[in-house]
């Protein structure tokens, strides 16, 4: 049962990607809260809520390849 490194390394790509949408989508949130005197505050809100969420696609798509990859599915 060898462990193919492809897969593997395409799984730790997609787990990389995810990590600064882990740190910019709670900030852009965070920001569409604190200044909701502004018209731009529900675009703002989106893109945040968009990044956490391709945050967690990008995270469980990358951790099903990398699964994948070490047990030869």
């Amino acid at each position: 049962m060898a462990t193919n490194k492809e897969l593997l390394g395409k799984g730790i790509k997609y787990l990389s990607g995810s990590l600064p949408l882990l740190f910019i989508g709670p900030s852009l949130i965070y920001n569409a809260f604190m200044n909701q005197h502004t018209a731009w505050h529900y675009l703002v809100l989106g893109i945040g809520i968009v990044a956490c969420l391709s945050a967690m696609f990008l995270i469980f798509y990358g951790l099903k390849i990398i699964m994948k990859g070490l047990f030869n599915d």
